[in-house]
């Protein structure tokens, strides 16, 4: 995965023979940070399973390019008065959303990849070329 906002990239095993690898996963609660306040959230294990599930059946080898993963309470509010698309109550704030794009598939791929796993919620976002994948309820919503 690469992140956009921090040009940071990720690329590890954090699941291996049924169980994660607690190491792993703190680096993955580091690399999905909030970037504009550093703030750092436990992810959800399941918005992580979710993303892979999904790259998986998409039969890539290009990274994710991580959009946004955790926000905070600042940074969402402060993404609420520039959009009407931002939740009040946002699964970013909770670790368990991240919205992500990847340059060989088109929004409408990865939506559909995502779908298919039933795991959660998942938005299309086609004029801004990003995917929101979180394990909230199944829904899905955006062209």
């Amino acid at each position: 995965m690469y992140n956009g906002r921090t040009g940071e990239t990720l690329d590890t095993i954090y699941w291996i023979e049924g169980s994660y690898i607690r190491d792993a996963l703190a680096e993955i609660d580091f690399f999905m940070r909030d970037w504009r306040t550093d703030q750092i959230k436990k992810i959800d294990t399941r918005t992580i399973d979710i993303a892979a599930a999904t790259h998986a059946l998409l039969d890539v080898s290009e990274p994710y390019l991580l959009l946004s993963g955790y926000r905070s309470p600042e940074t969402n509010a402060m993404l609420r008065r520039r959009s009407s698309g931002v939740a009040k109550n946002s699964l970013h704030l909770k670790g368990q959303a991240n919205d992500l794009r990847l340059a060989s598939r088109t929004v409408d791929q990865v939506a559909r990849a995502a779908l298919s796993c039933h795991a959660g919620g998942v938005g299309r976002y086609t004029r801004s070329d990003f995917v929101h994948m979180d394990c909230g309820a199944v829904r899905s919503w955006g062209r």
